[in-house]
């Protein structure tokens, strides 16, 4: 029999996947904390256990599984609670896994405190999982602090509309549904208020944010002009964009928000046209080299980041190689390199042609080192240049205490922590040497 348990018991979380996730998790932490929940460690001996699982890749999936059963062996009288994307990939094998006690889907994390209270009296395996493909509803999750000191993440949009032949996405999160701008900007001064200066605007295909909107549209930049307006928030930053979305209007509308930082994650997947056709992705080579000629246009040296698969399928060397010196001419400043993962269900999985695994890692370690040089180029280019850092936490390096943050551009900066400066300042500082971490070191001065 397993053990009672009521509103004054112990839940411990774990999350796996993305910002989003980590938002829905944090979400879900708060509500079960005003009801009455003490939130512990990760460890032996909580009453409940929740896993925020994810499913982006066979990886996600294993690790999805790992955590549930880890979980389980840490409490065997515990209640496993399996949330989120992996749930809706594979339900059927979740439900026959004697580890997991609670099911909950997308769209139902909301629900959790009432869903827990509803096990507590069946005393048997419970799931709560709606057709995500047919919901129009955007689930209803807001916090009111984050983990991390001085920077918040806030999801504004769910679903995805694009169905790219490799994703499973839009099958675990649905079609495209967006948060009111008035939510979205409650929440900001809500952060604010608790001193925040910076947010970061997240959701599954953020460009997409307002296109379900009937009665009183309202676009991504609409939303972004809205949270501009936000006393207390002096950075706004974006998460992954498409680049449907970086037209002249979008870009100048940005330019002239002072808040809005220079750092901008455009998703390419891969610098090859063919390849690009073959992922249904919506976009030529050449126009994505001309989206980033925009915001270098608006922007004196952005930081502009990236995500390239490698190894998808009918991949040839030449069309890797095409992929690598497109990569190679933009000079991002960071690029995600993915080996391509074959996921049940969509198109890809079922494509000819699927390149072997050990040529997959060559071709991805070639983009890495690719990147790290880049990295490290964009980096150097600072030296002795002006940087506003944002500080975030104190640590030492090499046996000196620094205070490190990031800058407007997302670089990585650190102060010395001689007590001039704390957590959440804002500073100015100069870069004068540059460590093998990828943290630039200097002096700073408040303004």
């Amino acid at each position: 029999m397993k053990k009672e348990f009521d509103m004054s018991k112990t839940v411990a979380f774990h999350n796996l996947g993305c910002k989003v996730n980590a938002y829905e998790l944090e979400a879900m932490q708060q509500i079960l904390e005003k009801a009455g929940y003490q939130v512990v460690p990760f460890a032996p001996g909580a009453d409940v256990y929740i896993i925020n699982t994810c499913t982006v890749t066979n990886i996600a999936d294993r690790k999805s599984r790992q955590m549930l059963h880890r979980a389980k062996k840490m409490n065997p009288e515990a209640v496993v609670v399996a949330a989120g994307c992996y749930v809706q990939a594979d339900l059927p094998r979740l439900e026959k896994d004697s580890a997991i006690d609670l099911i909950v889907g997308n769209n139902k994390k909301k629900d959790i405190v009432s869903l827990l209270e509803a096990y507590d009296k069946s005393r048997g395996k419970q799931e709560c999982v709606i057709n995500i493909n047919q919901t129009k509803e955007y689930e209803a999750l807001e916090i009111e602090t984050t983990a991390e000191h001085v920077r918040a993440y806030i999801k504004v949009q769910d679903g995805c509309n694009q169905f790219c032949t490799y994703c499973i996405i839009p099958y675990t999160r649905g079609r495209v549904r967006s948060r009111s701008k008035d939510e979205v900007q409650k929440e900001v001064v809500r952060l604010a208020n608790r001193g925040y200066h910076e947010v970061v605007l997240t959701g599954i295909h953020l460009s997409s944010y307002g296109v379900d909107f009937k009665e009183q549209p309202d676009s991504l930049l609409d939303l972004i002009r809205a949270i501009h307006q936000v006393d207390g928030i002096t950075r706004i930053r974006l998460s992954s964009l498409e680049p449907g979305v970086i037209t002249e209007e979008f870009v100048k509308g940005l330019a002239e928000l002072w808040k809005v930082c220079p750092h901008f994650h455009l998703s390419l997947q891969s610098g090859c046209q063919t390849t690009l056709e073959r992922m249904n992705r919506r976009y030529t080579a050449q126009e994505y080299r001309e989206k980033c000629e925009l915001l270098r246009r608006y922007y004196e040296n952005p930081a502009l980041t990236t995500d390239v698969i490698v190894g998808f399928p009918q991949e040839t060397e030449e069309e890797f190689e095409e992929s690598y010196e497109f990569v190679r001419d933009i000079r991002f400043y960071e690029t995600h390199i993915f080996k391509f993962s074959r996921r049940k269900g969509t198109k890809a999985d079922k494509m000819d042609g699927q390149v072997p695994e050990q040529e997959k890692a060559r071709r991805s370690g070639c983009m890495i080192a690719l990147g790290e040089r880049r990295a490290e180029e964009y980096e150097k280019s600072f030296l002795g240049k002006t940087l506003e850092v944002l500080l975030e936490e104190e640590i030492s390096v090499d046996g000196q205490l620094y205070l490190i943050g990031h800058s407007r551009e997302y670089i990585k900066a650190a102060v010395p922590s001689d007590g001039s400066w704390k957590v959440n300042d804002c500073v100015q500082m100069v870069p004068e040497r540059f460590l093998s971490s990828h943290l630039l070191v200097g002096q700073a001065v408040k303004f």
